[in-house]
């Protein structure tokens, strides 16, 4: 609590400027992340060496992204995706074993079709 403490010293350091684009950075970043990992997953799935276990786990991870109602509904701002991620999540280290390299490359090129400003030296 020290350091809340002493917030005053933090204040020079915020402009609006930078908050704004540090967001949207945050946010570009999150959002890559989150459709990354369903990516990996997706490629897992397709995968025939995968497992058909891990294959369920994923389907039931990727089902959960599609409900449009589920837990937390995806409408609320930040919080709306956050249990999505969590069972995104929880199915990646799940079937992490599966993740070839061949995966992410396909998980990549396709980041890279749908943005293309997106630099695959990022995940």
């Amino acid at each position: 609590m020290k350091a809340l403490a002493n917030y005053d010293k933090y204040q020079k350091y915020f402009s609006d400027d930078q908050f704004w684009g540090k967001v949207k950075k945050l946010v570009r970043k999150a959002g890559i992340k989150i459709v990354y990992i369903a990516l990996l997953l997706y490629y897992v799935m397709r995968n025939p060496a995968t497992p058909k276990a891990d294959r369920t786990k994923i389907l039931g991870a990727l089902g959960y992204l599609l409900l449009p109602t589920d837990l937390i509904p995806d409408f609320l701002p930040v919080a709306g995706y956050t249990d999505d991620l969590a069972a995104l999540t929880w199915a990646l280290y799940s079937v992490a074993k599966n993740i070839t390299p061949e995966v992410k490359i396909q998980a990549r090129q396709k980041l890279g079709e749908w943005f293309e400003d997106y630099d695959a030296q990022e995940q």
